[in-house]
């Protein structure tokens, strides 16, 4: 209505300066981040980065050669189960008694991989590479041929933690499976019905089978013996959150 007009009292410039005042700031993302409280995510993805490319140096992801069936991506055979059996230098009579009973050994243990379920001894190295603890267990994976050895992983009680993290990474560059396993080398698995158990939750994404303990964490071996025993502290089938 003021067009082609004068501007009486600067009322028109007023305006415009105090409609222009209004105007949102530019702010960066940075800014906004902070705004929302999301920094904190933004540093967990910069930790996460570097430990890809860490992992990625140490030989943990896809297609660094270090074992398995050769081959990557759609063109991998896909397996039910990889089972690892934790064993130590000093676990040879178990092994053998395993290897007797509930594993298979030699072609009956080719024929179960070729229907899709993988069970490996897991070790490490000994802290003096080359000793006759490391040559013993060449030997006896050269006449058996059941061992998955972390070549990365020192086999030393104050290293066992880190075990988990090895041989899942060995596992899943090997192998593709539905289902990842690990067994200490002092139960004896009822084998078929694993097997049976998996088949039945194949596709099932997201999911956690195993005892959890709640509730303080104990040293004492009788404690720890007896929360293991209770079925309270177990938990069989979990959706596990995405993270």
């Amino acid at each position: 209505a003021m067009a082609g007009r004068a501007d009486p009292g600067g009322v028109l410039s007023g305006l415009l300066q105090k409609s222009t005042s209004n105007l949102p700031k530019e702010i960066s993302v940075d800014d906004k981040l902070r705004d929302l409280g999301c920094t904190g995510i933004g540093r967990k993805i910069a930790e996460a980065e570097m430990d890809i490319a860490k992992a990625k140096s140490e030989g943990y992801l896809w297609g660094n050669g270090t074992g398995g069936t050769g081959t990557e991506g759609s063109s991998r055979k896909k397996f039910l189960a990889v089972i690892g059996v934790y064993t130590g230098f000093g676990s040879r009579l178990k092994r053998n008694t395993f290897r007797g009973s509930w594993m298979p050994r030699g072609d009956a243990l080719k024929t179960l991989e070729e229907k899709g379920v993988v069970i490996r001894f897991v070790i490490g190295r000994s802290p003096n590479r080359g000793d006759s603890l490391d040559r013993n267990i060449n030997e006896e994976n050269r006449k058996t041929n059941d061992f998955l050895i972390l070549e990365s992983h020192e086999e030393a009680a104050e290293e066992l933690p880190k075990k988990v993290k090895f041989f899942f990474s060995a596992a899943i560059e090997a192998w593709d499976a539905e289902f990842y396993v690990k067994i200490d080398d002092n139960i004896n698995l009822d084998l078929a019905g694993l097997i049976e158990m998996l088949n039945v939750r194949r596709g099932s994404h997201g999911l956690y089978m195993g005892c959890m303990k709640s509730g303080a964490v104990v040293s004492e071996e009788y404690v720890l013996s007896y929360l293991l025993s209770s079925s309270s502290f177990c938990i069989q089938t979990t959706q596990m959150a995405s993270i």
